[in-house]
């Protein structure tokens, strides 16, 4: 057994991975980058190194680097987790040149199934069943569609390198392939430094099901079952689950037996997953189920495998890459009840789920009810440099449904302020009605896109708890002088004062009336709201509205408060009380970057007329593609940006001006 790891990566995974080298008595080595240096996991491991500036391709992909600190820090062995170079065979090589272990599969496994054309003709041959469509090796766009023709439409582009959905495209009738086409190269290019893409038919129905498996290195292999990973926005896993809905044992049986077989064919060593994609039109069915691609890696989702059967896979992984074989064999594992699995992340559900930016001020998650894996902790930074996940929350009951019932009353009684997240979106999945009873399919989020997504308007109770806060009247008193409670009291008469807050897309004056010892009148929207503190504290209130009385939860930052109520963070901005509101009246002249990110692509010249909803700029930032589109009609008066160019979040891209201008 080893004595010293090197864990390359950062966030949750090298968290998780500590807590169970730790555990078996190994000592681990973080990595960080410039902007890691003050991280969680750099904190849980023995010891951490700098490996070189915030942008990944001088940190967390620079292979030279880590290989060196590996070699001076004393490590025996180097996990990879995943992401980043955990799918490299380059990093394997270089990583057993310098005397150390991989822990993971061989770099002639990972090249194998690293190219999704040459992983399906080799499953071909060793009997698992693919999906249909073209995955030859003339990218010619005519030659493209020509097969696209055959195929038949809708069907999916796909870039053969890399995961996660980068690279991947439906295109629906032949008008849209070459713009579909070139956005896939640009995305996959931009991720993997490939732009080869290869096509599969478009199942109508299809269900993502998973099967984990392991082999060691004396040829043995076994699975863990299956998860289902159907719930996907962009082609992006947001609720996992083990084990499938509706899965029959005779289903599950030959599933499994598929995904060994692919597993022996490559000689694999280590966990790894067999994607398999399962026409459900008919329910699951032995005949309907087709290999997509293999992760050579830990799974994101590996928490609901582990929850399910008992075992630790990373454990796993570590005595496998140790040496020692199969710590159980198939016929010893076991189903127990049922895990669900959702990814908490720092991103804009109302927006098309725009990553987000900030300070978490608040981060409080229930650990007592369910699994939290997370990388961060409250006061951490979430950056544009890295993928937006705050946390991954595992839910584990008897039953599905007591699975899901624990996993929704986490995510409402999860707090998390300091930046937008899809808490409120996930809670809302959990208790869609496809879902809930296991009907479900990759295309249920986007049929139900709207009511998952829809803006929440604070209600009135949320809107009297911030302006109340905003003026400092819920804020405990500082000195044990009594007057210091009365914040707006005045002697003989009513006190009257404005709280500026923004929500609903707009700014509003809410007034705020003293009524006596800690009772207001909170006039919004022209409707008296009658409030009486019954109590304070640092970071919560609770309060009487008429007969109605409400816990409340408060958390501020210096540009805005979030209220928690019933389960919901509604988030109000505290804008400048003095300053104007026509700061945003020419918005819909200029196309501005929604974030910090880099522009791949600008479509427009200055002199060009475009339509409303056409696109104008292409930005790639954490992780995912953007296309800025014309907020109108008009003229492009002026292009401020530059293919290539990292820009600053609020940057003016293009300027717009009315046809007829000049």
């Amino acid at each position: 057994m080893f004595t010293t790891i090197l864990i390359a990566n950062r966030g949750e995974i090298a968290c998780r991975v500590i807590r169970t080298a730790r555990r078996l008595g190994i000592r681990t080595i973080a990595v960080y980058s410039d902007a890691d240096i003050r991280a969680l996991h750099v904190e849980m491991a023995d010891e951490a190194w700098r490996i070189g500036p915030a942008p990944v391709a001088e940190s967390y992909l620079n292979i030279g680097r880590i290989v060196e600190v590996a070699r001076l820090a004393g490590a025996q062995a180097i996990h990879p987790g995943y992401g980043f170079l955990s799918e490299n065979p380059s990093f394997v090589e270089a990583v057993e040149a310098a005397g150390l272990t991989f822990i993971g599969p061989t770099a002639d496994a990972i090249r194998a199934m690293g190219l999704k054309d040459a992983a399906k003709a080799l499953m071909e041959k060793a009997g698992v069943p693919v999906v249909p469509g073209y995955h030859g090796q003339d990218q010619d766009p005519d030659t493209l569609a020509a097969h696209a023709g055959r195929i038949g439409y809708p069907l999916l582009i796909k870039a053969r390198a890399g995961g996660g959905g980068k690279g991947m495209r439906r295109v629906d009738d032949p008008a849209g392939f070459f713009d579909a086409l070139g956005s896939a190269k640009r995305e996959a290019t931009a991720a993997f430094g490939d732009g080869h893409v290869l096509l599969e038919t478009y199942v109508r129905k299809p269900r993502h099901v998973e099967i984990q498996v392991f082999g060691d290195r004396f040829g043995d292999a076994i699975h863990l079952f299956e998860r289902d990973c159907s719930l996907q926005r962009r082609h992006q896993k947001v609720i996992e689950e083990a084990p499938a809905p509706g899965m029959t044992e005779s289903m599950r049986a030959a599933m499994g037996e598929a995904a060994v077989r692919a597993a022996k064919a490559i000689g694999y060593q280590g966990a790894g997953t067999i994607e398999f994609i399962a026409d459900v039109t008919d329910g699951l069915r032995e005949d309907r189920f087709f290999f997509m691609e293999m992760n050579t890696r830990l799974q994101v989702e590996h928490p609901v495998t582990e929850a399910i059967t008992g075992q630790d896979l990373v454990e796993w992984q570590i005595r496998v890459a140790a040496g020692e074989p199969l710590p159980l064999r198939q016929d010893e594992l076991a189903i127990d009840g049922w895990a669900v699995e959702a990814r908490v992340y720092a991103e804009d559900a109302a927006r098309g789920f725009l990553p987000a930016t900030g300070r978490l001020e608040t981060l409080r998650l229930p650990e007592h009810t369910v699994r939290v894996d997370a990388g961060v902790r409250a006061g951490d930074l979430i950056t544009p440099f890295y993928d937006p996940m705050i946390a991954k929350m595992i839910a584990h009951g008897s039953t599905r449904e007591a699975a899901l019932g624990r996993l929704g009353a986490a995510l409402s009684d999860a707090r998390i302020a300091g930046t937008v997240t899809n808490l409120a979106f996930l809670a809302r999945l959990c208790a869609e009605p496809g879902f809930a009873s296991g009907d479900v399919d990759t295309g249920l989020i986007d049929r139900s896109l709207a009511r998952l997504t829809e803006a929440v308007e604070p209600p009135p109770e949320a809107v009297a708890a911030a302006a109340l806060s905003s003026l400092g009247v819920l804020a405990p008193p500082v000195t044990g002088d009594p007057w210091s409670s009365l914040p707006g009291w005045r002697l003989w008469s009513e006190a009257s004062q404005f709280a500026v807050l923004e929500f609903a897309d707009a700014r509003h004056e809410v007034r705020v009336v003293t009524k006596g010892t800690d009772r207001y009148a909170v006039d919004i929207a022209g409707d008296a709201v009658g409030v009486a503190v019954l109590a304070r504290d640092a970071q919560s209130a609770r309060l009487a509205f008429g007969e109605r009385v409400l816990a409340i939860e408060i958390a501020r930052s210096p540009a805005a408060l979030t209220v928690f109520l019933d389960g919901i963070g509604h988030v109000f901005g505290l804008p400048d009380a003095l300053a104007g509101e026509d700061e945003g009246e020419a918005a819909g002249d200029q196309v501005t970057a929604p974030m910090p990110g880099v522009v791949t692509l600008v479509a427009v010249k200055p002199g060009g007329v475009v339509a409303k909803g056409e696109t104008l700029i292409v930005m790639e930032a954490m992780k995912m593609e953007m296309r800025l589109t014309a907020p109108r009609d008009g003229v492009v008066d002026a292009v401020t940006a530059a293919k290539g160019e990292q820009v600053a979040e609020g940057t003016v891209l293009i300027t717009l001006v009315t046809e007829d201008a000049g």
